[in-house]
């Protein structure tokens, strides 16, 4: 999805959150907002690009400035502890569900809610993971997706934030368990924001559960651009029975580029937007499960229950 001009004000406030959270002055911090703000995407909407591309640039621009490469790595860090104290308690609640994929898939989606760079992060993780599971999914779209990693000998999973991929843990161990499937797990070969590395998954605990690789983009990308991937994860695209995108950011590229390919993908994410609410029918907040298939391109709006 290019951008749009509600992801002006959007990118901007993010800039100015993460901006926050770094330990410059505030006469860094507005030298460095002056900057961003006359980037050309930014400044010119005819510039046709997606939002992971003009967060590329941001994230170019705080590198310099910082000296740092990777100057988010302790919140990452904190968002991932956070959430690994809660995984005993969420698996245990998989464990117990009349459908596992279900919840797993749920808890995958909620993740994405889970954005320490905007300044409305939830105060209790668990209270709002739990309250959101009462939320719908489309059933149509669930059932489309339980069907094909049913029938899937390898999915490429393409992860999101750090601390939302320990509920994307949960899911694969659900579908390992379940299915026996092999899943490639794909992080961010640079660092970008709270984007998750190879780094923040083996802090995870990914590496324990299935194969991790980077999708060796030379910039710190916050999606997936697969032209500018790696042959290897370019390879697995065509190979895999399935594909999952987790978050915004690996929707906004990859929307662009696979409508032209015969391949099997579910985005998963949170209509965080008015372009999403729109593109997807559904109101602001809603998980969204989203199939693209060969046979049919469908996205679904009203769904199961938990």
């Amino acid at each position: 999805m290019l951008i749009q001009p509600d992801c002006i004000p959007c990118v901007l406030k993010m800039t100015l959150s993460v901006l926050r959270k770094l330990p410059l002055g505030e006469e860094r911090v507005r030298d460095l907002y002056g900057d961003i703000i006359k980037l050309p995407p930014l400044t010119d909407l005819r510039i046709a690009r997606t939002s992971p591309e003009i967060i590329e640039l941001v994230m170019e621009e705080i590198t310099r400035v910082t000296g740092d490469p990777d100057p988010f790595s302790p919140q990452k860090e904190e968002q991932n502890g956070k959430m690994l104290g809660l995984y005993s308690r969420l698996r245990e609640r998989l464990e117990h569900s009349s459908d596992p994929l279900f919840t797993a898939v749920k808890l995958a989606i909620i993740g994405n809610s889970i954005d320490f760079m905007m300044s409305d992060e939830p105060k209790n993780l668990e209270e709002s993971i739990i309250k959101k599971l009462n939320s719908s999914l489309p059933s149509r779209e669930y059932e489309a997706f339980a069907e094909q990693v049913k029938r899937s000998r390898l999915i490429l999973y393409l992860g999101d934030n750090s601390g939302e991929i320990v509920l994307d843990r949960l899911l694969m161990e659900i579908m390992k368990d379940t299915y026996a499937s092999e899943i490639v797990f794909v992080v961010r070969s640079m660092p970008t924001m709270n984007d998750a590395t190879k780094r923040e998954a083996e802090f995870a605990g990914i590496d324990r559960v299935t194969t991790v690789i980077e999708n060796g983009t030379d910039g710190p990308v916050p999606g997936t651009i697969l032209r500018r991937c790696s042959t290897e994860l370019r390879e697995l695209f065509r190979e895999a029975d399935l594909v999952i995108s987790k978050g915004g950011g690996n929707f906004d590229s990859l929307e662009e580029e696979i409508r032209n390919l015969e391949q099997n993908v579910t985005f998963m994410l949170i209509s965080k937007c008015y372009p999403y609410a729109r593109h997807f029918s559904v109101p602001e907040g809603q998980p969204i499960l989203a199939n693209s298939f060969r046979k049919a391109r469908t996205w679904g709006v009203r769904g199961k229950d938990s």
